[in-house]
């Protein structure tokens, strides 16, 4: 019985420390971060930042896209 009773209380320490770190590498922060805190001004900004980077490469290259069609169409009306 007193085995028994480490192997769960083992077990529950165990997956309550690994869900600590899961959140936090979740959330791409230092491993013994309190997973409870909330972001900080520098980490808005920097999640903020990387989706205006994201959105701006996908607006360029649907431009892009658009250019190279433009450009064969004018190529197969050429005479």
């Amino acid at each position: 019985m007193k085995l028994l009773k480490g192997i769960v209380y083992g077990l529950m320490i165990g997956v309550l420390i690994g869900l600590w770190f899961g959140v936090n590498l979740g959330k791409d922060r230092s491993i013994f971060s309190n997973p409870f805190a909330d972001d900080t001004i520098q980490d808005k900004i920097k999640k903020s930042g990387e989706k205006i980077i994201e959105k701006s490469g996908e607006a360029l290259e649907q431009g892009g896209k658009a250019l190279r069609e433009k450009a064969r169409d004018s190529e197969t009306k050429l005479p």
